[in-house]
């Protein structure tokens, strides 16, 4: 069993008289993350599985005394797949409102429904954290930093969704179904998707366009749609946690790009399986995108579980200047390169160098990048 760095965070904030949310996609391992602090913490548990339709009647707009028929005599509840139940929310107020001696844990494969269900009612009331398939710092626990370091290239093609390690051999079968059973039932399932086959477009287009800017536009006449249709299914892939974006940093030089925009997948093996490409690495012609992605990726896992606060961009300006990655944390800022090859120089734009004070420069290749999640 993968220990998840999660799993020590929640059981540190247990007893807080706050609610624990745990979001994230779909088969990333929350179901047994929250059985994991189950096993450890030994108390007496009644754990409510929402895609069972019981379940989500007796959830939805209960009363309080119907609430406490349900959990009397168990210190730890856990609602799995909250976002099934409608208007769960305030369910789950009424339930840290009135029963401060239990402990509630809820989990949820989409903020789709949950941002807008359980965020509002809940303020105040909750610890929130994501759950991602296993980082890097996770498998480096499991199987130690050289034999991790000897999967890197199995790493970029197949990613490291919790099947996908489990079953080795077995990756390629494991993504497929992933991609086409699971993980865009909660997007197909929201009421704004009209055109379902439209986002199995707009997702290769995606994935064709790792790392570089994206532009709504061009995107719609590829497609054949509209911008406003195009923004809005990516911000709901977004919401399912399949993609996220770099937004362009931007202060005071003129030719910067200020509302530019890059997506990136959470997964590489995600992204591989919409393009339908798992060829090797010395054969790819886009290396240079899944190794971007892949650190990206990995350093959003990285900066949730460490609890660092960073905001994350790219740079560019309208002359192609270019930084591939940046942060600022605290009002320093932080920049990175990425090169593949560690033979190859990366060269640091003067531009942005002279009119920025930068904190610390660095070029990760595929001999240093443990580094980058230290």
């Amino acid at each position: 069993m993968i220990e998840r760095l999660l799993e020590k965070i929640v059981i540190d904030n247990l007893d807080k008289g706050k609610a624990i949310i745990i979001i994230g996609p779909r088969q990333v391992g929350k179901t047994t993350l929250v059985n994991q602090i189950r096993e450890k913490i030994k108390r007496k548990t009644i754990l409510f599985n929402c895609d069972e339709i019981a379940t989500k009647n007796a959830l939805t707009q209960p009363s309080i005394n119907q609430i406490k028929d349900l959990i009397q005599g168990y210190d730890l509840v856990i609602i799995d797949e909250a976002q099934r139940v409608r208007n769960i929310g305030l369910t789950l107020k009424l339930m840290v409102d009135n029963f401060r001696d239990k402990q509630l844990v809820v989990t949820g494969s989409s903020a789709l429904e949950l941002s807008d269900s359980i965020i509002e009612p809940l303020t105040g009331r909750k610890f929130e954290y994501r759950l991602y398939p296993f980082s890097i710092n996770e498998l480096k626990g499991s199987f130690g930093m050289f034999e991790e370091s000897k999967l890197l290239y199995k790493r970029l093609i197949y990613g490291a969704y919790p099947d996908v390690i489990n079953f080795p051999g077995q990756e390629t079968e494991v993504l497929n179904n992933l991609t086409t059973s699971y993980l865009y039932k909660d997007v197909f399932a929201y009421q704004e998707i009209r055109k379902t086959e439209l986002v199995g477009h707009l997702l290769k287009a995606l994935a064709a366009q790792v790392s570089s800017e994206i532009s709504y536009n061009e995107i719609a006449q590829l497609l054949g749609s509209d911008p406003a249709t195009i923004k809005r299914y990516i911000e709901l892939l977004e919401k399912a946690y399949v993609v996220f974006r770099l937004n362009s940093f931007s202060r005071n030089i003129r030719t910067e790009l200020r509302k530019s925009r890059k997506l990136y997948f959470y997964d590489n093996g995600i992204r591989n399986a919409i393009l339908g490409n798992f060829n090797s690495i010395d054969t790819r012609q886009d290396i240079g995108q899944l190794w971007e992605n892949y650190l990206i990726s990995e350093r959003v896992k990285y900066l949730h579980y460490e609890k660092i606060y960073a905001q994350q961009f790219f740079w560019r300006t309208k002359q192609q200047q270019e930084i591939d990655y940046l942060e600022e944390i605290d009002g320093k800022l932080f920049i990175w390169e990425f090169k593949w090859n560690p033979k190859k120089r990366a060269s640091f734009s003067k531009t942005f160098l002279n009119n920025y004070q930068v904190e610390e420069i660095k070029t990760i290749n595929n001999e240093n990048y443990w580094e980058f999640f230290k």
